[in-house]
């Protein structure tokens, strides 16, 4: 690829092992630059100085919180942002993988984790969307047909609730139907948004400790047939940001072999 990198944007890189941070060193490793957002210093630090020693591109945007002003600041640095030997790169793809994990049964949830539910799952993604959507406006149109793809993580709450996620359903509901709204309405500029359901636990140190009592943390572990592995998510999201404009995806949903559905 040219030293004119182009620029993926992602928010929410947990500790590391998940997600959001396998997804930003395969577009690193693909040849993109990756901006990197969470509500930590030190976890997007850590991982721009990871990405940097493999030879990739990375810089970190922390973030106080996922509030409509702190999304929309955050957003004009990484637009003003120079990187190196690209200082006008084009931001072209943009991933929105944070979430409010608020698990609970009902009585339990509390105001507090209602408004988190509302900042992650809402507010903030409007925010992101809306200043993602502008980069993307800006952007001519590539040979593939696009002028940026905007990526959602969902989760089987997204599409049914359960005894313990009435705030977390709420939220992936919430972001569901946002993806679909701007599919339908910017998939007419070339823009292509896509919504990916996870249904079923992912490898991470968060995944294996909420595994049901009496069941050994190593088989989840190590049985690759009974949970997702987040480098296998990133590939997923790489083939979506790689969809030419004749057969975009709005949402797929990925599971392990033998989960139950």
């Amino acid at each position: 690829m040219s030293d004119v990198r182009p620029v993926f944007v992602v928010v929410g890189v947990g500790s590391g092992g998940g997600t959001g941070a396998a997804t930003a060193r395969l577009f690193a490793k693909e040849g993109y630059s990756v901006a990197l957002i969470a509500r930590s210093l030190d976890r997007v630090t850590k991982l721009e100085d990871e990405i940097k020693l493999a030879g990739g591109q990375a810089h970190g945007f922390p973030v106080s919180s996922y509030s409509y002003s702190d999304v929309t600041k955050v957003f004009q640095q990484i637009k003003q942002h120079s990187w190196p030997s690209n200082p006008k790169a084009e931001i072209r793809a943009a991933l929105w993988n944070a979430s409010g994990e608020n698990w609970g049964h009902f009585l339990n949830i509390t105001e507090e984790k209602i408004n988190d539910t509302v900042q992650s799952d809402i507010i903030g993604p409007f925010a992101f969307s809306r200043e993602a959507i502008l980069a993307f406006q800006a952007n001519t149109i590539d040979s593939l047909g696009r002028r940026g793809t905007l990526l959602f993580t969902g989760a089987t709450a997204s599409l049914r609730g359960n005894v313990t996620t009435s705030a977390f359903a709420a939220g992936k509901f919430a972001v569901r139907a946002l993806s679909q709204s701007l599919a339908k309405e910017f998939g007419k500029q070339n823009i292509h948004v896509a919504q990916v359901i996870i249904d079923g636990g992912i490898l991470t140190d968060y995944g294996t400790e909420r595994r049901p009592a009496g069941e050994a943390p190593e088989a989840y572990i190590t049985n690759e047939d009974v949970r997702l592995d987040p480098n296998s998510i990133a590939k997923t999201y790489l083939y979506l940001t790689n969809q030419d404009r004749s057969a975009w995806t709005w949402e797929l949903d990925l599971r392990p072999a033998h989960e139950k559905w």
